[in-house]
């Protein structure tokens, strides 16, 4: 009985030692995530908008024309 476990163990880690050097590592990032444009936060409610469609005024980003005219919101968020 000790053979028979000692066996099964024995391939069962083969098999994963192979499977985990056939498959090449997965360190760069996915195709969508190579082309995503850069993000810029909202100064009035924080929420992250892409930089083309993002309106700029004095070195901070809106998400819109009404908060651009709102103006920056509170800080504690």
């Amino acid at each position: 009985m000790f053979r028979l476990l000692f066996w099964i163990a024995l391939i069962a880690a083969a098999v994963w030692l192979w499977r985990k050097f056939k498959s090449p590592a997965n360190n760069h990032p996915a195709p969508g995530e190579q082309n995503a444009p850069p993000m810029v936060r909202c100064a009035h409610c924080g929420v992250h908008v892409p930089r083309d469609r993002a309106l700029m005024l004095q070195q901070q980003w809106y998400c819109s024309q009404k908060h651009l005219e709102q103006g920056p919101g509170s800080r504690d968020r």
